[in-house]
């Protein structure tokens, strides 16, 4: 039931007047029903007076064809009339020749003349005849000749501008031939050079490259040596440094036993007030002795991966710095007592110390008080 009541207050509100909206939806339906009803009535019970006349027509418009005419027959051929026959020809009878007529010689003479000069006339004309009939054979020739001259040197021109063609397209084949010609030996010429330039490159390569492995050997050697010579100098002063410092401790140490009115012996090496032993006066006690001879190792190899080196370096200096440290191995003071001569592998070593913060036990656990070390960069 809760369930219930909560889905309907969740639900969106019912509208209002659901029922008379639904009414006249209803009523609406009916009235439109009947009117249906009523035309379908009205419809089938109205007699047919007329009938329905249909006309079709096609999707193009056509032209009706002329209705046809009953076409007239053919009139009967009348016959053709017959040609009336000619009539007989009467026979013809040949006129008489006419009498001879008697022609003066008076006549005759001038009839002659004018034969004789019909005659020279026509040889005149067949003269002038022929003269023109020869220079228009002399003009034709000419103009054959001229024509054919004209043809000759038309042929002589083609020839000519055939020959330079040809020629010229020669010339220009020999020209591509010796250009290609040309072209492969300065190939080959560069090729030969390439060779030997990449030969001559390679055997300078190797002398250099011989002449740096003879300079690294060479290097590598003087390194070895100057290294071996500085380890043994190295080793010799701090060797020296530690029997300095180990008397300077004794030394200390028997003073301030003096001092604080100790009892041991002059050679006693302890750091008590008085021997505890049951032999306590005869001065062989164990106190802080010199650190052991791999002490300055472990320093080294504690303190040396701090150590920043720097760009501008030259050589093989040393520094030598002065250590102080508590009990736990904390270092308390930091002194350059010998510089390198170069300030920035002194600062370098003091950083790296700065960095280490704490000294290594020694041996037998201790850690010495006071340490002078010294650092080299290519120790």
């Amino acid at each position: 039931m809760q369930a219930h009541a909560e889905r309907d207050q969740l639900a969106p509100p019912r509208p209002p007047a659901r029922l008379r909206a639904l009414g006249l939806a209803l009523l609406v339906h009916g009235l439109l029903i009947a009117a249906l009803t009523w035309g379908v009535n009205w419809k089938s019970s109205e007699p047919l007076q007329a009938a329905m006349q249909a006309e079709l027509w096609s999707a193009l418009p056509q032209q009706a064809a002329p209705p046809e005419m009953a076409l007239p027959p053919p009139p009967a051929p009348a016959e053709a009339p017959r040609p009336p026959r000619p009539p007989a020809a009467a026979p013809v009878t040949p006129p008489p020749p006419p009498p001879p007529r008697a022609v003066p010689a008076q006549d005759d003479r001038e009839a002659d003349i004018a034969i004789e000069r019909e005659k020279k006339r026509l040889e005149k004309q067949k003269k002038e005849r022929q003269q023109q009939l020869e220079r228009d054979k002399r003009e034709r020739e000419k103009r054959e000749q001229e024509r054919e001259r004209k043809e000759e040197e038309r042929k002589e021109r083609l020839e000519q501008a055939k020959k330079e063609r040809l020629q010229k397209e020669k010339d220009q084949r020999d020209k591509e031939r010796r250009e290609q010609v040309a072209e492969q030996k300065k190939a080959e010429q560069d090729k030969l050079d390439k060779q030997k330039k990449q030969a001559e490159d390679k055997r300078k390569a190797e002398e250099a490259d011989a002449k740096r492995k003879a300079e690294a050997e060479a290097k590598h050697k003087a390194e070895a040596d100057a290294k071996r010579k500085a380890d043994a100098e190295a080793k010799r002063k701090s060797d020296a440094e530690a029997k300095q410092l180990a008397a300077q401790r004794e030394a200390n140490m028997r003073r301030l036993m003096g001092m604080a009115g100790a009892t041991g012996a002059e050679n006693a090496t302890g750091n008590a007030k008085q021997d505890s032993s049951p032999q306590a006066g005869k001065g062989s006690g164990s106190g802080n002795g010199p650190p052991s001879a791999a002490y300055g190792g472990r320093v080294a190899a504690k303190v040396k991966p701090n150590i920043v080196y720097p760009d501008a370096l030259l050589g093989n200096p040393r520094a030598v710095v002065a250590v102080r440290a508590a009990p736990d191995g904390t270092i308390t003071q930091i002194k350059v007592i010998e510089s390198s001569g170069n300030k920035a592998w002194d600062d370098a070593v003091v950083r790296a110390l700065e960095k280490t913060a704490a000294l290594p036990r020694d041996a037998d656990g201790r850690v010495p008080p006071a340490l002078e070390i010294g650092f080299r960069p290519q120790d």
